[in-house]
């Protein structure tokens, strides 16, 4: 049921003297994209006549298909606490569509939805994600642009005086709880600078507006604090990088959580073992998608507590998968290598399509791996069916041309486009000079 109506957000706007209305979507990178208007154009934007060139974003359509309608949905409404007395500033997060008023298959939002629809064509009423997104705070120099100066030395939960990041963490979590947001931890993570914040599980598409919303409201916030918030994997060599695990589950309906069997091994059900073979095989090629950048592959080495192998374990944190210990309707899959420079409706329609190939085709699970796999070499790994994830934005591309599985997660126009920005910056990547590459060898040679 609609949180919203037309009619209430009309009301809401009045009454909270909102000035102006952002329209947002979030292209095929990830980065949110907003067309803002005044509030005078609130009906216009409600009837869903609002218009935007979509030749400009990044892998939308050429310039001769370029007009694209916004659909809002209304039940994404929400006032930015920060914004002016002089005038508030609303958003409402969009769908796009075709000016025929089909949806436009490039949008990953909608792509999303398309995909879930196929989930319950197979029996399943919903699919949950609980994101745990992590990122590191900066100080900014004296012309407002990001240092590579840490604003404290914390480690994992710390405490201030050594989180000096604890007021401009808390301030955030308040600024999200004012936007309805259900915070579930707030602590330092394990490097300096280094944050995590975790709200309450969502369905997919509300879970997937969640990230971008957070993500907005982070970056936005620690500027208040003279802080640069960046959500790039790995920032700097030497400490952890950040990650955004992905603890998802299946429904047959609300009480029933298609993952939980009190009579299976480990208390799984047959659908949550299938559904963790189906990860299992699909990993490496839905990486590229949950790690799309140059510097995601910097985080995904051994020594830093980040995945870098496809296996799964009710017990130990080295490998791709884990079971959390809670069961009944907590019971879910803790995908373990998305990183929080992922566009979160792409990564979570890869993985929901890859359990779903599990499912359809009753993959059989192979057997967890409990040891820790960073101790294990290359024969043990072997011996065991442990494979590695791909260790450059390259071979993850290759891996993703080579899995017909991705392409029906994504659909022909965002996979093919996915594919030639990705193969772009990695050849922007690889005929770069680096500084490592001159002090290594301007001497030497």
């Amino acid at each position: 049921m609609a949180k919203f109506t037309r009619e209430d957000i009309i009301r809401f706007a009045e009454e909270e003297n909102v000035r102006y209305l952002r329209l947002q979507f979030t292209d095929i990178l990830g980065t949110i994209k907003n067309v803002e208007i005044p509030i005078s154009q609130l009906k216009k934007a409600l009837d869903n006549e609002m218009m935007f060139d979509g030749s400009s974003i990044e892998g939308f359509v050429r310039i001769e298909e370029s007009d694209m309608k916004l659909y809002p949905d209304l039940d994404t409404w929400v006032i930015f606490p920060w914004t002016s007395d002089k005038g508030k500033v609303a958003r409402l997060i969009c769908d796009i569509y075709k000016p025929d008023g089909t949806p436009f298959d490039g949008d990953p939002r909608a792509n999303l939805k398309r995909v879930l629809a196929e989930m319950r064509e197979l029996g399943f009423t919903d699919f949950n994600l609980g994101p745990e997104p992590e990122f590191f705070l900066f100080k900014l120099d004296e012309k407002g642009e990001p240092t590579l100066e840490l604003n404290d030395n914390g480690g994992y939960f710390d405490l201030a005086p050594t989180d000096l990041g604890e007021n401009c963490r808390r301030d955030i979590v308040l600024e999200l709880e004012d936007m309805g947001f259900e915070i579930e931890a707030s602590h330092h993570e394990v490097a300096p600078g280094q944050h995590e914040i975790d709200f309450k599980y969502a369905d997919a598409v509300a879970a997937c507006d969640n990230i971008q919303t957070f993500k907005l409201v982070v970056k936005t916030i620690a500027r208040k604090h003279n802080l640069h918030a960046t959500f790039m994997p790995k920032p700097l060599f030497g400490v952890n990088g950040s990650g955004m695990h992905f603890n998802v589950s299946l429904f047959k309906g609300p009480k029933d959580n298609a993952f939980y069997d009190p009579k299976g091994e480990m208390e799984l059900s047959d659908d949550a073992r299938h559904f963790i073979a189906g990860i299992v095989k699909n990993a490496r090629g839905f990486t590229a998608v949950c790690n799309p950048l140059v510097n995601s592959y910097k985080r995904l080495v051994p020594g830093y507590e980040a995945p870098c192998y496809v296996a799964w374990s009710g017990q130990n944190r080295s490998p791709l998968v884990r079971i959390p210990a809670s069961r009944g309707l907590s019971t879910r899959v803790e995908v373990r290598s998305v990183d929080p420079a992922a566009n979160p409706y792409m990564a979570l329609a890869t993985i929901l399509q890859a359990g779903l190939d599990g499912i359809k085709n009753k993959l059989e699970v192979p057997a967890p791996v409990n040891e820790n796999i960073y101790e294990m070499n290359r024969e043990q790994r072997e011996a065991v069916g442990v494979q590695d994830l791909p260790s450059t934005l390259y071979t993850a591309i290759k891996a993703m041309r080579e899995n017909p599985i991705m392409k029906d997660a994504l659909g022909e126009h965002i996979y093919r486009q996915f594919i030639n920005s990705k193969s772009i910056e990695w050849d922007m990547y690889r005929t770069q000079v680096s500084e490592w590459e001159r002090d290594q060898y301007m001497k030497q040679y």
